[in-house]
């Protein structure tokens, strides 16, 4: 109930600056076309009568203000797409709230000797190694997770080090190296984390990911 209450207020926000934003687009063109207009009485009242303005020239300005409310309404449709866009994307990213995410990263948390966090492999692999150090740089844990397909590979270490030790609760790093056909293999970590917020803005919505920092929706490469 409280995620669907503030997507609501979030979208509620977007709706009533997108009304704003229009109504300040459509008095900036109804502005040109009346100083326009303005204008072209302005000359025809002041004309010379022996020299007359010549129906060309008329029809040149007429077609000028035609031109210019022309890209003023493209304008206005561009920017309420971008508006409608930006707000879906908004109420997607809210419902996400609450949820864990794998995304870009090489950290993972353990506590009660559990922590997640993943891999993105670019090509398949005929083995995936995976390598745990603590805080000072030492080797924890080494993980052999044998041939694997393309994509994401969700990971879950049990906490235990390679001397069967429980290791401490906290946060360590990993690498992960991929092999295929005897040559290395793009393999890219992904750290697991809690989506906690939602952030509108100009670029697009952005995820509070705890501790891992701001997300771009486009960065998330899972939803657990």
């Amino acid at each position: 109930m409280a995620i669907a209450t503030q997507a609501s207020s979030v979208i509620d926000a977007l709706n009533a600056a997108n009304s704003s934003l229009a109504k300040k687009t459509a008095g900036a063109a109804g502005d040109t076309q009346d100083r326009f207009l303005k204008l072209l009485v302005t000359q025809m009242k002041n004309q010379d009568p022996l020299n007359p303005m010549d129906n060309a020239q008329v029809t040149s300005q007429m077609a000028q203000l035609s031109t210019v409310s022309g890209i003023d309404r493209l304008n206005s449709t561009l920017q309420a797409l971008s508006d409608s866009m930006a707000a879906s994307q908004t109420m997607t990213a809210a419902s996400m709230i609450g949820r864990g995410v794998l995304v870009p990263g090489a950290t993972m948390s353990l506590a009660n000797g559990q922590a997640l966090g993943g891999i993105e492999l670019a090509l398949p692999a005929d083995s995936v190694t995976v390598k745990i150090t603590d805080a000072a740089g030492a080797l924890v844990r080494t993980l052999h997770l044998g041939a694997q397909q393309a994509g994401i590979l969700p990971l879950a270490w049990d906490g235990l080090t390679d001397t069967g030790a429980s290791a401490a609760d906290g946060v360590y790093r990993f690498t992960a190296e991929a092999v295929l056909a005897g040559s290395r293999s793009t393999a890219t970590t992904l750290a697991f984390g809690m989506v906690n917020a939602v952030t509108p803005g100009a670029k697009g919505a952005t995820l509070d990911v705890g501790r891992l920092g701001g997300f771009a929706l486009s960065e998330v490469k899972q939803v657990m």
